[in-house]
């Protein structure tokens, strides 16, 4: 009977313990996941006035919905990689941008107004920082219109930097 006890104790502490400690697989059933989503897919990037091929996209879910990722190249074949996520410890959606053109982006937000808007710097690997945001805002028609701003230190104000129509392939 003392034996039978012990087992039974130490099943529920090995289920308990497991329970606390374990994750399940996969985010696309968690709040705040599916906030990016409307910029998942393959697309031709075009500039300012929708004329003009400046690059093509392609941005997917990875890790079971827990990460978005962009692989990017421009017209001109420069290339970049970005990596998005959401914390749901913060609330907030993070962007990590490298680029081969030798400079990465740090900036952190989530949806404003029915956008994506993340602010933090952009790192020119020579070795200034500025001040950087961007945002994405999906359109009805099903384009994403992608405008990113960098801070001017001698103006005092937000210049633009890029601004990409996003259209489905």
């Amino acid at each position: 009977m003392k034996k039978d006890r012990l087992f039974l104790l130490l099943s529920v502490a090995i289920l308990f313990n497991k329970s606390v400690y374990s994750q399940e697989i996969g985010c696309d059933s968690l709040a705040g996941f599916d906030e990016f989503d409307f910029w998942v897919g393959e697309w031709e990037i075009f500039d300012i006035t929708g004329a003009t091929k400046v690059g093509e996209s392609s941005i997917e879910k990875m890790e079971s919905g827990c990460m978005i990722m962009e692989n990017w190249v421009s017209a001109d074949k420069a290339t970049g990689t970005g990596l998005n996520y959401f914390n749901p410890v913060t609330l907030e959606w993070r962007q990590v941008w490298v680029s081969s053109n030798r400079y990465s982006i740090d900036i952190v937000g989530g949806i404003r107004a029915g956008a994506m808007v993340l602010e933090g710097s952009i790192y020119n690997f020579a070795g200034a920082v500025w001040d950087f945001r961007g945002t994405w805002t999906p359109k009805e028609e099903g384009s994403v219109h992608q405008f990113l701003e960098q801070y001017n230190h001698n103006s005092q104000k937000w210049d633009p930097w890029f601004y990409g129509i996003y259209k489905k392939q």
